[in-house]
Formats: structure tokens, sequence, C-alpha cells
């Protein structure tokens, strides 16, 4: 019967040392895995112009709301609004420029901004994974409650 206890008592400590441990690491994600979208132009009578909306693949939905991390060159839009675009390209060839595709682009919404950054500085970024099919003020592509990882 000490046996049993023994046992017991070892496999309910392991299971709440367990839970403890288990804590979900974020997704560590590549502008390859954002290509998995489409676009198809419509007409958006507010703008009098025809623009790109998305329709996320499989792959991109999975990550909707998830920690994720992702490695790019930095683009200030506006510093000192706190507007960022983490970019698979350097300026002279990213999709501001014509030279990518709007999955080549992330905006960035930082929980707290520590640090300006320069165009180009290559960093790794973490934060909440959005995907934006609508609101053709922001990007496609959204990490909110962001950090820059060291």
């Amino acid at each position: 019967m000490k046996t049993i206890s023994k046992y017991l008592i070892f496999g309910v400590l392991f299971i709440n040392l367990s839970a403890f441990t288990l804590v979900d690491e974020p997704a560590k994600i590549t502008w390859e895995l954002l290509r998995d979208v489409t676009f198809k132009k419509k007409w958006n009578a507010e703008e009098s112009m025809f623009i790109l909306y998305p329709t996320f693949g499989a792959k991109v939905t999975a990550l909707k709301n998830k920690e994720v991390v992702l490695s790019g060159y930095m683009i200030p839009v506006d510093i000192d609004a706190n507007m960022y675009v983490l970019s698979a390209n350097p300026y002279s060839s990213c999709f501001f420029c014509g030279q990518a595709g709007p999955e080549s682009v992330v905006q960035v919404k930082f929980k707290k901004l520590t640090k300006r950054f320069n165009t180009d500085d290559r960093v790794t970024v973490k934060g909440t994974f959005v995907t934006n099919a609508d609101d053709i003020n922001e990007l496609n592509y959204i990490l909110t409650n962001a950090d820059v990882i060291q």
C-alpha cells in the first residue's frame, strides 16, 4: 500500500509541475509562409479606385491571434506615432517601392517602444498575429502587443 501511495503522490506532483511548464512558445514564422494568400482587385467606391483585397490561406488563418516571432527589415512610417512596418526585404526592394507584394510587409504595433529604429534595421519581433482583409488604412498582416527580441 505504501508503494501505491508513493506512486500516486509522485504522479500528482508530476502532473502539477508539468502544467506550469507547458507554456506555448511563440510560432517562428517565415515570409514564405505569409505568401499563403491570394488577392483580388475590387472597386472601392470611397477611394474611387481598385484595391487588392486578400483571401488568406489555411496556413495564415491558422496563425490568427497566435503569438509569433518574425525577422525582417524595419521601415519607420511615422516615428512620432510609433508606426513601423516589418518587411521581408530592405527598403530599396520592398512593397512600398513596387518591388514586392503586400504579403511581404507586416504592420507592427509595439506594446511599449523603447527604441527608435532606422530604415533597414534588421530585427526580430514577437507579437500577436492579426489578419486584416477589410480596413484599407492598415496592412493585411499586423503584429499587436509586439516586442523586439534581442
